[in-house]
């Protein structure tokens, strides 16, 4: 019994932190977003060189490089593909 309450709390007090992990980029249907094949040529031509490319949440997001060459984590707005949220390493 109290392993399973441990569990539970354990699972509670952790999904706020996901739910706050990415931002939230639009609310307009998946219908109206811009298509990924646009969306990666804008990243392209922004100068990022992508590793990995997913949907998350409401966002376009990107795991890879910037122009610098520095790790970068960059969530888009998939509407315009404005930069919502970047984080760089280094």
């Amino acid at each position: 019994m109290k392993t399973q309450t441990v569990a539970a709390l354990s699972i509670l007090l952790l999904t706020p932190a996901v739910a706050l992990a990415s931002p939230a980029c639009t609310k307009e249907p998946k219908t109206k977003w811009m298509s990924e094949t646009a969306i990666q040529k804008k990243i392209a031509d922004l100068g990022y060189k992508v590793k990995t490319f997913e949907t998350t949440g409401s966002c376009y997001e990107i795991y890879g490089w910037n122009k610098e060459g520095k790790k970068a984590e960059v969530y888009f707005n998939p509407m315009t593909g404005e930069i919502v949220k970047s984080e760089i390493d280094g």
